[in-house]
């Protein structure tokens, strides 16, 4: 994969879109936040275990108050209704490097502890906002649609080639909502081990989110963590009373070693 620019990317934070109101990402990490050695006098070198993990997202946000009763038809809230209401229940955030199938997203449930504006002596005002991870630091995952998809029925998606085998350490999907119409949908993550060829696709025990009647909404899934994932993945929707409208965003880590929360 060649280098790439910071062009094209996208932010979600609890089932909005506001990627048209932020203008930059100052600060995204995360990782274990520290190790303890455990190193015993029959050994010759260090040895060391992984502590809590962490995370964080801090961004710089324009000054945009607009709501979705000023500007029929759109039907979404902006950055300042949003931020500014500092909730002390977790927010959902998902900071995506594109808009393909594949492209990395940091994903990360966490408290958002600011909502702070600066006017520059120029005019120019700009809000900074930070939130730190909360239960299970970030995580970084890999986009399973292509950015927003929209489905209007029962659909399945273009799969993604983790690009190896199997693996046994199970899988952790999040889930962006920002708009549905209809009864209800359900969203799930199938896999195969050869992209549908000869291994029929089926859904990941404990891949499902919960149903969608309603929007904006969020929501993480973990399944066991001993769990063997295949190779390929795809999301499908599918609906027992039907709806007109489903625009989603999921994104799914399936690790290579064990990890607890």
């Amino acid at each position: 994969m060649s280098i790439r620019s910071g062009l094209g990317q996208a932010f979600y934070l609890g089932g909005y879109d506001l990627s048209g109101d932020t203008g930059s990402a100052d600060d995204i990490g995360g990782g274990l936040s520290g190790t303890q050695d455990t190193t015993a006098i029959n050994m010759s070198a260090f040895r060391r275990k992984g502590l809590l993990r962490d995370g964080r997202i801090s961004w710089m946000s324009f000054f945009n108050p607009e709501t979705a009763a000023d500007d029929p038809p759109n039907t979404e809230d902006r950055a300042h209704v949003i931020l500014s209401a500092l909730p002390t229940a977790d927010r959902h955030l998902m900071w995506a490097t594109g808009s393909t199938i594949g492209s990395p997203a940091a994903c990360m449930v966490g408290k958002q502890i600011n909502y702070d504006p600066t006017r520059a002596q120029d005019g120019s005002l700009t809000i900074a906002v930070n939130a730190q991870a909360n239960g299970y630091g970030l995580e970084w995952c890999d986009l399973l649609t292509a950015g927003v998809r929209t489905d209007t029925g029962a659909a399945n998606g273009a799969s993604l080639d983790l690009g190896t085998g199997s693996l046994a350490f199970g899988l952790t999907a999040y889930l962006q909502v920002l708009s549905f119409t209809g009864t209800d949908a359900t969203i799930t993550i199938q896999e195969s081990s050869d992209n549908g060829a000869g291994d029929a696709w089926a859904a990941v025990t404990g891949g499902a989110f919960t149903q969608v009647t309603a929007g904006p909404g969020v929501q993480r899934i973990q399944t066991s963590r001993s769990q063997t994932v295949e190779r390929y993945l795809r999301v499908a929707t599918t609906t027992s009373g039907g709806f007109s409208n489903l625009e989603f965003v999921v994104a799914v880590h399936r690790p290579n070693v064990e990890v607890l929360f």
